[in-house]
């Protein structure tokens, strides 16, 4: 019966190393980690924060709700920007819930 059926044999206990080679592979994943994820959303929020640093009266911006207005009144004290949608229609956002600041023009040509 032994000619069909091969006998099984338990392996060699090895050399249960891997503590140096456990650090080089967290090393190397908090390095992809770094340049893969936390590096570029960082750069994101940097240029979010510049944008919405840099709002002024007469800007026409989109929201995050997709709406495209005119930026009549900015309230420093407050985090909060009034943004006119046509002539009848002024809104408050928080200056945060701006997505870009359009090219002058954009709104008329929409």
């Amino acid at each position: 019966m032994s000619f069909f059926i091969s006998n099984a044999y338990a392996q060699d206990a090895g050399a249960q190393g891997g503590g140096f080679e456990m650090l080089i592979l967290l090393g190397v994943f908090g390095l992809i980690f770094y340049f893969m994820l936390y590096r570029p959303q960082a750069k994101r929020v940097k240029e979010h924060k510049n944008l919405v640093a840099s709002i002024g009266k007469g800007d026409e911006v989109l929201t995050q709700g997709g709406m495209v207005g005119k930026v009549s009144k900015v309230s420093e004290e407050k985090d909060f920007i009034e943004i006119s949608l046509n002539d009848n229609t002024n809104i408050v956002i928080q200056k945060g819930a701006v997505t870009a600041v359009l090219p002058k023009g954009t709104m008329k040509s929409i």
